[in-house]
């Protein structure tokens, strides 16, 4: 894949798990990169952390000027800011189900927002959404978290039918579980973390979980102009879960 060496990409949520990655994976392949989060690192050689909600409007634009200013421009926008929930339908209140929503997929729509008039300017206008499995899938015990992924993805199609024609691409990502922090936090609130990781593992054909920079590694593949004539499509990395059917040992 080529350099990224001329772009320059805006990562939400990057600094930790999967945003992490990808604005590791995205640095090393030469992009300067500005990481969007509450907690967004230290900065160093082409890396930019920058304080942002994506609760809040105002913060990211802010720092989308920020980024822009500093770097030139942007290029690349990876919605990796999200949360979690667990619970069936029934198993989270109003205020959950509001606050999971706002992150999940508002956060995106607020995020895009702020990042389009520079990603107009860019030859190569990408932007990359972080779906999930979850949003094709029916996953127990992820009723909330299935609804805002399954969002994700159509609000991934609508973004791109609405962008095509300036030449920016949209696409999404379909994790299965990623060995991320968040997971690991999720199974230490188990009865049976060593059984709970093995039964995740299991559940996708590859008999492990995603890295996330694998994840990342397919974030560049969308995000550059390689993929040009790749858009409004959802890229599964999920170790097979999706399309695979073995049989039962």
């Amino acid at each position: 894949m080529s350099s990224f060496s001329t772009l320059v990409a805006v990562v939400t949520g990057g600094g930790s798990g999967i945003g992490a990655a990808v604005a590791a994976e995205f640095r090393a392949r030469g992009a300067r990169v500005g990481v969007l989060d509450l907690d967004p690192g230290e900065p160093a050689d082409g890396l930019l952390p920058v304080i942002a909600d994506v609760t809040h409007r105002g913060s990211l634009q802010s720092a989308m000027t920020t980024v822009a200013d500093t770097f030139g421009g942007i290029d690349i926008l990876v919605n990796s800011a999200g949360i979690g929930a667990i619970g069936p339908v029934e198993g989270n209140d109003d205020d959950e189900w509001h606050r999971v929503l706002d992150v999940n997929v508002v956060g995106i729509a607020r995020a895009t927002s702020a990042a389009l008039p520079f990603l107009r300017r860019s030859e190569h206008g990408a932007i990359v959404n972080l779906s999930s499995i979850a949003a094709t899938a029916g996953l127990v015990q992820r009723a909330l978290y299935s609804a805002s992924k399954g969002a994700v993805h159509s609000l991934t199609l609508a973004m791109a039918a609405d962008l095509v024609s300036e030449g920016i691409r949209v696409n999404c990502l379909a994790p299965g579980t990623v060995d991320t922090p968040w997971v690991q936090r999720l199974l230490a609130r188990t009865d049976d973390p060593e059984g709970e990781r093995t039964r995740l593992a299991a559940r996708q054909p590859t008999g492990r979980l995603v890295s996330a920079a694998e994840v990342a590694a397919a974030a560049a593949y969308l995000a550059s102009p390689e993929a040009g004539a790749t858009t409004g499509m959802s890229l599964a990395v999920d170790g097979g879960m999706s399309g695979l059917r073995l049989p039962r040992k």
